[in-house]
């Protein structure tokens, strides 16, 4: 059963219960896979309660997998590097899933960019999952249940886990916070990219890998990589342990996809000797919890009348500046009971 098909059975059975959730998400069978992070990614109340129950009951399944965000400059080619670099992985025997955050529309909340055809061999693939998650107006482009979507998917048995960013905005930093190696892919003629980088994404990044290095680009892509060499050597890397890599490689024809993915096992282990690796894990969930929390309250903003009626009046206010913001956050807090 190939992805497409995964798809249609989504919406054709009915929710099913807590125990055939967690039996077929542990048998990593892609239908039930599916249910189940269609039933964390729904706001229905009924719903989370069972999600919480879901992933309370798969938690010590969790946590196994490889976790790597990929973001880049747009046209960089994400996904033609992550259908290779998955297609790698697959001949390795390995299990890949791949959570690929869309941009949503703004009527339907819909993904728009169809990341399965752009995944041509992944989406086929019986072994891979590709699951496309709107973001729904997330801050940063980020889906809010992709955390939960890719314990999901350790629990399911997938022990590598690609999650693409939209590219924009804050979304770099809310995968970062998610990922244990964190993948920034760019192109040849770094000479003007470099001009219109911010610095903070160069700071982010754990490798640093110029696509198209293929042909006649080749000499410009060693080129540009020699320019993003000598711009981390300014930054320096976010890791005492870790001075972030350079490398070349081409999407297009797989050459140096292995030098890649080499790279990141590389980084997971040198972060596992010097003890970060379960460090950045723990606090990447309790943080995790207090984003899940701030959503929480959002969320009851936008369900109670009350304050639904209250708050836009507060808002205008404050835009129109005849009210501090201070004092607005502490008028919403006493409509919150805090």
């Amino acid at each position: 059963m190939n992805n497409a098909q995964v798809a249609v059975l989504i919406h054709a059975a009915p929710l099913p219960s807590l125990e055939a959730l967690v039996d077929g998400v542990r048998a990593g069978r892609r239908a039930m896979l599916a249910r189940a992070i269609t039933l964390v990614e729904s706001r229905k109340a009924a719903h989370r309660t069972l999600a919480e129950a879901l992933l309370q009951a798969l938690l010590p399944q969790t946590g196994r997998a490889v976790r790597v965000g990929i973001t880049g400059v747009p046209g960089v080619g994400k996904s033609t590097t992550i259908d290779a670099l998955g297609t790698h992985l697959l001949a390795q025997g390995h299990r890949v899933a791949v959570l690929a955050v869309d941009p949503s529309s703004t009527r339907t909340g819909g993904s728009i960019l169809g990341d399965k055809t752009r995944m041509a061999r992944l989406s086929m693939d019986e072994r891979a999952f590709v699951r496309p998650s709107p973001s729904a107006g997330t801050l940063g482009g980020v889906a809010a249940r992709t955390r939960e979507t890719m314990l999901l998917c350790e629990a399911a048995g997938y022990d590598v886990v690609l999650v693409e960013t939209v590219g924009v905005g804050q979304s770099e930093t809310a995968v970062a916070d998610m990922t244990d190696t964190f993948l920034v892919l760019m192109l040849p003629g770094a000479g003007d990219e470099l001009q219109g980088i911010k610095k903070g994404i160069l700071e982010l990044a754990d490798i640093v890998a110029v696509n198209k290095a293929d042909g006649e680009n080749l000499p410009r892509a060693r080129a540009a990589a020699g320019e993003y060499r000598a711009a981390l050597h300014v930054l320096g890397g976010r890791e005492a342990h870790w001075a972030p890599p350079v490398l070349t490689y081409s999407g297009l024809t797989g050459a140096g996809i292995e030098d890649v993915w080499s790279q990141v096992l590389l980084h997971r282990e040198r972060s596992r000797l010097a003890g970060a690796f379960a460090a950045k894990r723990s606090a990447q969930q309790v943080k995790w919890m207090w984003t899940l929390f701030d959503d929480r309250l959002r969320g009851r903003m936008r369900a109670d009348p009350v304050l639904r009626a209250e708050v836009p009046a507060i808002e205008r206010a404050v835009a129109d500046g005849r009210l501090a913001p201070t004092l607005g956050a502490s008028r919403v807090a006493a409509l919150l009971g805090v």
